[in-house]
């Protein structure tokens, strides 16, 4: 029988490992200078990682569950290792080709495999405290950027930008092996009786799909991701442009956006308990809408990196918040498989999101005019999110009732 606590830290292991995507735009800077490609092509990489994380969560996970944590722990870590070697590689001979490969396509798949793996068996081991269990390694993904901004920008700088694909490959591989070779289903059938009661009530996935609340939570739900995402890939050199911030600054700032994130996908599903889901995404669009138009407005640092914190804790909580408001309209049968569809946003934004802001920028000369329209999109979340609030439960509530 494993220590679940070690369990749970395994876990941990595995998700800062591979949420060190989230620290690409520390990389953004340093890999246009060595390839002399655009910023359109560096930000289109980490969009297809995140392309490919979302196609890997949503349609392998009958897979990662038959196999088990370990197995698929390990088959994370082999893909990942691919990916941050396999980028070395392709730095080192300029081939901007097979760095879309490596990093982009089987980094994307690793680290789907590798955020399912451990999730369910943490929940097996806490199954009175399944937000506790699954807060904890979804928290480890946000944190990510808190260790690998700073020190990739170290390693970048000291040693240069193909090396610091093979060394911190190296580092995270070491973690990830370690991690993987721990993480086991509990012994005991009683985690695993517990779990079979709750899918027992709600509509089938089908049904759930076909719903104006899906429909609705897909849109608002891609959009908070897609500018979100759109900072994570761009916040350290829209930093140095905008309020002219030094390199090693603006990689600490990036550190600092994953504490804000791991820490928003605790705080704001805890706050969503009391205030309830569909309260707390109207609160998320709200404060995004007021931080996009400062962001878009202003020139000084203090208030460009707070309204960046905010907005990226907001992101992180998205993540956190969504399963619950799942449950709350749909019930807990079959939640993995309308919780796995509701992913496919995650893919979407990957892409759209970086590329938008790219392309924006470019025809504008500035970042002001993407971080507007974004502020733009959040009135619509807002809209949509009150009316989910008015209407979204009580509907579903009746439609479902004989099934629920």
């Amino acid at each position: 029988m494993r220590n679940r606590w070690l369990i749970a830290l395994a876990a941990i292991g595995i998700h800062i490992s591979i949420g060190s995507v989230y620290a690409w735009s520390v990389l953004t800077r340093p890999i246009m200078a060595e390839m002399g490609i655009t910023l359109s092509e560096t930000t289109g990489v980490f969009s297809t990682a995140i392309l490919f994380l979302g196609i890997t969560t949503c349609f392998l996970g009958n897979f990662v569950e038959k196999i088990g944590p370990k197995k698929s722990g390990l088959l994370s870590t082999a893909f990942f290792a691919l990916a941050m070697f396999g980028t070395y590689l392709a730095i080192s001979w300029h081939t901007l080709p097979l760095v879309y490969l490596f990093y982009g396509v089987l980094g994307g798949v690793g680290i789907g495999i590798g955020y399912m793996a451990p999730v369910s068996t943490l929940i097996r081991y806490f199954p009175h405290n399944r937000g506790l269990a699954t807060g904890l390694a979804i928290m480890g993904f946000g944190f990510a950027t808190l260790f690998a901004g700073p020190t990739m920008q170290q390693v970048t700088a000291t040693f240069g930008i193909a090396e610091n694909f093979l060394i911190m490959g190296t580092l995270y591989v070491a973690i990830m092996l370690a991690a993987s070779l721990y993480l086991k289903p509990p012994a005991d059938s009683m985690a695993c009786t517990h779990a079979k009661t709750l899918v027992e009530t709600g509509p089938t996935a089908a049904d759930a799909f076909k719903t104006w609340q899906f429909a609705s939570l897909w849109w608002v739900f891609f959009v908070n991701i897609a500018c979100g995402i759109a900072l994570f890939a761009l916040a350290a050199p829209m930093a140095q442009d905008v309020i002219g911030m030094e390199p090693g600054a603006a990689a600490a700032m990036v550190g600092l956006i994953g504490l804000f994130n791991g820490g928003g996908r605790f705080i704001w599903s805890t706050v969503s308990d009391y205030i309830g889901r569909g309260r707390m995404y109207a609160l998320f669009f709200l404060m995004e809408i007021i931080a996009f138009w400062q962001l878009g407005n202003t020139r000084d640092a203090f208030l460009f990196q707070a309204m960046i914190f905010l907005i990226t804790s907001c992101s992180g909580g998205g993540f956190s918040v969504m399963p619950a408001y799942l449950t709350d309209l749909f019930g807990t049968r079959l939640l993995g498989a309308v919780h796995g569809r509701m992913l496919t946003a995650w893919a979407a934004a990957g892409i759209v999101g970086p590329m938008l802001v790219s392309w924006l920028r470019v025809q504008t000369g500035g970042y002001t005019v993407p971080l507007l329209f974004f502020a733009g999109c959040f009135v619509l979340n807002f809209i949509i999110a009150l009316v989910l609030q008015r209407f979204g439960i009580t509907s579903a509530a009746a439609r479902f009732h004989a099934t629920a």
